[in-house]
């Protein structure tokens, strides 16, 4: 108990909360979607899960990069008790100004996006001969994701303002209603409709939340804006360009492989990949919390250079990603080895050698994950080649696996990127830290000489 009360925050608290809402909600769908839908239909849902990723595709980074420049520019002001943003004029005319283009922007992004999106699953459904009923699901489902979307961009902005666990804490309300409807919809035997009611109506509660709690800050931004203009393409696409190759390749990287066993082998075998892949990526985000709970602070940190404070978070909160995914890790694998043969739904799951690719996989993740934050932090981005050549050469591999491989080497191409490429993100990590260091004694010898 002393351990936690000492390194546990209020922002931890509510962040892992909101990923043990996202862990009851993936372990309703794999507990209930084999047994209300059949399994070609369970294809078809995790599918349409992977596609939708692409509404994140279209994001690029964008999201990523606005809470870095919004908790940049917060880093010198602060919420008042009726939650209004007060503090230094010049900062406040530019966080609102941030906030207006953000608002133009996944703007932009939706009404581009989404008929892309629409016409991309239209093709790949279309040509099936099935007696699934997808088509009006496959609408509402993209219309309900990129609402969510635009909710998250909003969220992400309000996470750099410091607001991390008022956030989280709104996001955890999000995931259990969108969980209590998609329980509701699947016992009502609604079929594919469950998935895409669940995620338009959480959309629709998500736009309410954001209103209640920050139209204060929401209205002093419009208003500030009114007054103030700043050119901010200038400063977010230089950036962008990078954050969008690292992003785009993140779609290839990690949510490529339902819809390519889809594509080759079919509905259910997509099923399989689909529950394994939610189980994998539920455990990286409940060990992530560590480190996703305190990104904002470690952004604010460079901002005020507070560097040896900057270096004991992330350090501290490294190592306990590392230490929860483990021992979360050890646990799944337990439980496989006492169930296998005797519950039904572990035989939903793909089989053990495919698990422990995507379990190692997944941790090396934690590491590479936790070191693009400490590098972003600089208003930088310098893993855009690792990212692209990790993309390509997964890409590549995958499809040579499912082609010429049993199907438990699938994810042979996915874990293998991780021996060539934790080793680079590493190298680009230790090389920053040696320019800081050297930078920083610049800095004092120029300080003593003057």
């Amino acid at each position: 108990m002393g351990f936690l009360t000492k390194h546990l925050s209020s922002d931890h608290i509510f962040t892992g909360f909101n990923q043990i809402s996202k862990s009851v909600n993936g372990f309703a769908t794999l507990l209930l979607v084999p047994i209300f839908i059949s399994p070609e239909e369970q294809g078809y849902w995790f599918t349409f899960s992977g596609l939708a990723a692409l509404v994140m595709l279209a994001d690029l980074g964008f999201s990523n990069l606005i809470l870095q420049l919004s908790a940049h520019e917060f880093a010198h002001l602060h919420f008042d008790k009726d939650r209004i943003i007060k503090g230094d004029e010049r900062y406040l005319k530019r966080l609102s100004t941030l906030f207006t283009f953000t608002l133009r922007w996944i703007t932009t992004i939706v009404l581009l996006s989404v008929p892309v999106i629409l016409f991309i699953g239209y093709c790949l459904f279309s040509f099936r001969n099935t007696e699934v009923y997808w088509f009006i699901p496959w609408i509402i489902f993209v219309i309900g994701a990129a609402m969510t979307f635009v909710n998250n961009v909003i969220l992400y902005f309000f996470e750099g303002c410091d607001s991390v666990g008022i956030v989280q804490r709104m996001r955890s309300v999000i995931v259990i209603f969108m969980t209590l409807t998609m329980c509701v919809t699947l016992v009502l035997k609604l079929g594919l409709l469950a998935l895409s009611v669940s995620v338009l109506a959480s959309a629709i509660l998500g736009s309410i939340l954001i209103l209640k709690e920050f139209s204060p800050a929401i209205s002093g931004f419009i208003e500030e804006s009114k007054t103030f203009s700043h050119q901010w393409g200038g400063e977010v696409i230089p950036l962008f360009w990078r954050y969008a190759v690292s992003w785009a390749s993140g779609y290839f990287i990690f949510q490529m492989y339902t819809p390519v066993m889809f594509h080759f082998h079919g509905p259910v075998e997509a099923g399989k990949i689909g529950i394994s892949i939610t189980l994998w990526m539920g455990i990286f985000s409940i060990s992530n919390v560590w480190v996703s709970a305190v990104t904002p602070k470690l952004n604010m940190l460079v901002s005020k250079k507070e560097w040896m404070a900057r270096d004991n978070l992330f350090s501290k909160n490294l190592i306990l990603s590392c230490i929860t995914f483990m021992a979360s890790a050890a646990m799944v694998f337990l439980l496989i080895f006492l169930l296998k043969g005797k519950v039904a739904i572990v035989d939903k799951f793909v089989d053990t050698t495919s698990m422990s690719f995507l379990a190692a996989a997944w941790f090396l993740q934690i590491i590479v994950n936790t070191l693009a934050i400490y590098l972003r932090a600089y208003k930088e981005e310098p893993l855009v080649i690792p990212s692209f050549l990790s993309a390509l050469y997964i890409v590549i591999t995958t499809l040579l696996c499912v082609k010429f491989l049993p199907p438990k080497y699938f994810f042979l191409g996915f874990l293998s990127s991780y021996l060539w490429g934790v080793p680079w993100v590493i190298s680009i990590f230790y090389q920053k830290r040696k320019t800081e260091s050297h930078n920083r004694w610049v800095f004092k010898m120029g300080s003593y000489l003057r």
